[in-house]
């Protein structure tokens, strides 16, 4: 990695964050356009992974936990803070924005449409960046035990069995197979 002063490591992680939280309101759908723009130039692909799997265990906003993750690793407690606020300015904006259309449109029929027609969209976004992490090096083929975790997680999450906790047991799983 190249070594910049502080300051514009901070600067960066700022227009990062602030960037992605512009073009990318969800925190899920955040984490493909992060993982692009982070990896290699703040962080290894094995710390993000690292960071993402954390981030979902911990209790509270992911975007955010991903956020001071990061920010902690490219800036130190700096860094968090300037991560933080690229990531809080813009969902504060859009939040109060949407919240006064939101209000001035309530009870409209296609609003109803509109909202269920986002669904489908944010599922296909996750399933992507999923895609995206679970390949192991640029095309090769994925491993049987990795498939594995993946089928035992997916079945484990349509039992309704609370996310940390199948990132939990995925991690343990993880630390057998991958010996």
């Amino acid at each position: 990695m190249i070594r910049r002063p502080k300051i514009a490591v901070w600067g960066k992680l700022f227009w990062l964050f602030l960037k992605i939280n512009l073009l990318s309101t969800s925190g899920p759908a955040s984490i493909g356009l992060l993982y692009k723009e982070a990896v290699g130039s703040l962080m290894t692909e094995a710390e993000f992974i690292e960071a993402v799997g954390f981030s979902n265990v911990l209790p509270g906003s992911e975007a955010l936990k991903l956020a001071m993750f990061v920010g902690f690793a490219a800036g130190g407690v700096p860094g968090v803070v300037a991560a933080l606020f690229g990531s809080i300015i813009p969902p504060t904006v859009i939040m109060l924005a949407a919240a006064a259309l939101l209000r001035h449109f309530q009870g409209e029929a296609w609003m109803d449409s509109f909202v269920s027609g986002l669904a489908p969209a944010v599922a296909m976004l996750m399933v992507v960046v999923a895609w995206q992490i679970f390949r192991s090096d640029k095309g090769a083929p994925v491993k049987k035990r990795a498939i594995l975790i993946a089928v035992l997680s997916a079945i484990a999450l349509f039992a309704n069995i609370p996310s940390p906790i199948v990132l939990l047991g995925a991690g343990i799983l993880g630390v057998f197979l991958f010996r």
